[in-house]
């Protein structure tokens, strides 16, 4: 639900207050500049960021405007003037096409198609608005006493619809950034013949698109695309604003090497997702975060160990007792028939064989994952260092951490360690521990 309303929705309802409420007192040719910068801002930053999705949004939604204020023609026969109305239906419908379209930069094979699209709707609304009467004056008396007819409100409310389960199933900016665009679009039509009204609502359309590529650059420096869990840029800002007491847990994935050389990479995205998921919901107040490969780190703001012992521990079952299905074998480990190399290069593909071999021998059907945790408190790690500085640097928290982490892999892992716990095992060495 944050992904879906922030920061779309919050930016329709702070533009919707300003303009019902009188607080928006810019005049009109000031809003038209505020307009026109957060279309072409926003194309440039789209550009410059490769999101052709975003680009291709903003460059419907501009279109969509000029029509509706430089080729809004009608006769007293049809109120509603031809290329306004025409507009109003492209629009959602360009909009779900955008919202199915993958993501692939700005490639010749990627935008010719659309480019071409939207140049012969851009003609085709020009020639009906053309058809429907000599261009006025002042456009906007053309639009006086214009409705929105009932197909227009379907059509939106099925393209409101469709985005809207599209955003819930695929959680990203892009595609709740087109819903809340489109709604916002859908009111500057609704308030055309208000052309301030009508302007704010354009303007704010264009800027949801700009400001999606903006939020969605920082999830991508500070949130790890793969487990959607901040990543290690986050933890490291966490760690300086941490309060006195705090808890660092480390968690670390039992034999994640053997997950991805038996049964392929894709399974070990797998198991990193359902781990990942696991931990984004451990309670007593700590927040996950992905640190590298198949290790993670938890925070526990104002906690000691004995108070985040419980809950590390009814993750560590959960995470236990979670099965998965593999979504089958990893295309590089699957063999393609009779092997007709020559000796040499047999020799050479001799671990590949081997990985396959492994894989024609991994039992079938549900699989599971286990997770070491270690765990250390500011105190314990003042205590462990030997000095009577009240705020240890959170580095040696988090050496104490590790630490903890280490004899719990080598006293059998699965388990809990604390960086207080008097169990320790010498002969445990580092390299050995995976």
């Amino acid at each position: 639900m944050k992904t879906l309303v922030v920061p779309g929705g919050l930016l329709l309802a702070a533009i919707a207050i300003l303009v019902h409420s009188g607080w928006l007192t810019l005049p009109l040719p000031a809003l038209t500049f505020l307009y026109y910068c957060a279309v072409f801002g926003g194309l440039l930053l789209a550009w410059r960021f490769h999101s052709s999705r975003i680009f291709f949004s903003l460059l419907v939604l501009f279109l969509a405007r000029e029509a509706t204020t430089v080729l809004a023609a009608g006769g007293a026969s049809n109120p509603w003037p031809r290329a306004l109305q025409m507009a109003s239906v492209l629009v959602p419908l360009n909009f779900i096409l955008i919202a199915l379209m993958h993501e692939r930069g700005f490639t010749k094979a990627s935008v010719a198609p659309v480019g071409l699209l939207l140049f012969s709707e851009s003609v085709i609304v020009a020639v009906v608005g053309a058809a429907g009467g000599d261009l006025p004056a002042h456009p906007h008396h053309a639009l006086a006493k214009a409705t929105l007819p009932g197909s227009t409100l379907i059509v939106f409310a099925a393209a409101a619809i469709f985005l809207l389960i599209h955003a819930l199933l695929t959680r990203k900016l892009a595609d709740s950034a087109l819903l809340w665009s489109l709604a916002a679009f859908f009111l500057s039509l609704r308030f055309v013949t208000s052309t301030r009204i009508s302007t704010a609502y354009a303007a704010g359309a264009a800027c949801i698109l700009a400001v999606a590529i903006i939020e969605n650059s920082y999830l991508l420096a500070y949130h790890d695309e793969l487990t959607a869990l901040p990543s290690r840029r986050a933890f490291n800002d966490a760690l300086l604003r941490l309060p006195q007491p705090y808890s660092i847990a480390v968690v670390d994935i039992d034999h994640f090497k053997k997950f991805n050389d038996t049964y392929g990479h894709d399974t070990g995205d797998q198991v990193l997702r359902l781990v990942a998921a696991r931990l984004a919901r451990v309670s007593g107040g700590g927040q996950a975060y992905r640190c590298g490969g198949e290790e993670f780190a938890i925070l526990f703001p104002g906690k000691v160990t004995a108070e985040v012992l419980p809950h590390l521990e009814q993750l560590r079952a959960t995470i236990a007792a979670s099965e998965f299905q593999r979504r089958g074998a990893d295309r590089r480990q699957i063999p393609r028939g009779p092997d007709r190399r020559n000796e040499r290069a047999r020799g050479r593909a001799r671990k590949g064989h081997a990985i396959r071999e492994l894989l024609r021998e991994a039992p079938a059907g549900a699989l599971s994952v286990t997770v070491s945790i270690g765990v250390a408190h500011s105190t314990a790690a003042r205590t462990a260092a030997h000095t009577a500085d009240d705020r240890p640097h959170p580095d040696l928290v988090l050496e104490a951490a590790d630490k903890a982490l280490y004899r719990a892999k080598a006293n059998g892992r699965n388990r809990v360690e604390t960086a207080t716990s008097v169990r320790r095992q010498k002969g445990a060495k580092a390299a050995g521990i995976a």
